[in-house]
């Protein structure tokens, strides 16, 4: 049976004072104290910009031995440059990031609505010259990027592309590598702010997930899912309730 990770995207939100996180929490304990209740974290803050190493050390420091930090990859690599021309950058991040060591999961490349099929060769290129020893992830939000080519592209070079739920995009069962990546992310404009505690019922998404999940498992060796605040409101909240699904499902 494949690991399965949980976690949610980021940890350091001010939202969850009081909710998750103790009032009297200094913000520089934040990181101990989620490591202390889940096993992983999509790290979102690398989304922004290429983290120093000093920064990366100190993230794996502060974590259990068997914690495991997903990564997302800078948005000058996917949406400034577009793949293209960012070679400096990519050996940069992934140089950098390597310093978590055993404590690094995946490497997402979290890609625009606006990136469309007509990149399909700048991807294939890109893809052929990324360094091995990484589990990559692709995620498009353009729903015409689902055809063979696409999806074989990333089954040659065993990269996943995440499975999200959102509502522009279908939901999809089927991982295309040997390990699978699935995000909660909902809908940005149903939520926009205050991720202090649940606004939605999400317990029909859960099943659904939870028997993909249980279905999927046994074909891979190891599953990522991490839960958005968009999703339903207080992503803590909502990894729980997910959890409690998934176990009842699983007895």
């Amino acid at each position: 049976m494949a690991e399965l990770l949980v976690g949610t995207q980021g940890w350091d939100y001010d939202d969850w004072e009081g909710n998750f996180y103790p009032h009297t929490l200094p913000k520089n304990k934040r990181l101990v104290h989620y490591s202390s209740a889940f096993q992983t974290v999509e790290i979102d803050s690398t989304f922004y910009a290429i983290p120093r190493k000093s920064t990366v050390e100190n993230w794996a420091r502060l974590v259990p031995n068997n914690f495991i930090f997903s990564v997302k990859v800078p948005k000058i690599i996917t949406h400034e440059k577009v793949l293209e021309d960012c070679e400096t950058e990519v050996e940069t991040f992934l140089e950098h990031i390597s310093l978590l060591g055993d404590k690094l999961g995946a490497v997402l490349f979290q890609f625009s609505y606006g990136f469309k099929p007509e990149k399909f060769n700048v991807l294939k290129a890109f893809i052929s010259n990324l360094p091995d020893g990484f589990e990559y992830v692709v995620e498009v939000r353009n729903r015409k990027w689902l055809f063979d080519d696409f999806t074989s592209l990333l089954r040659a070079h065993n990269i996943a592309l995440a499975q999200i739920d959102h509502p522009w995009f279908p939901k999809l069962k089927y991982p295309t590598a040997d390990f699978a990546y699935i995000r909660w992310l909902g809908d940005r404009k149903r939520i926009e702010s205050d991720f202090s505690r649940i606004r939605f019922d999400r317990t029909n998404e859960y099943q659904w997930w939870a028997e993909v999940i249980r279905d999927t498992l046994p074909n891979i060796r190891k599953l990522y899912a991490y839960m958005n605040n968009h999703y339903a409101g207080h992503s803590p909240t909502s990894l729980r309730k997910f959890q409690e699904i998934y176990a009842e499902l699983s007895t």
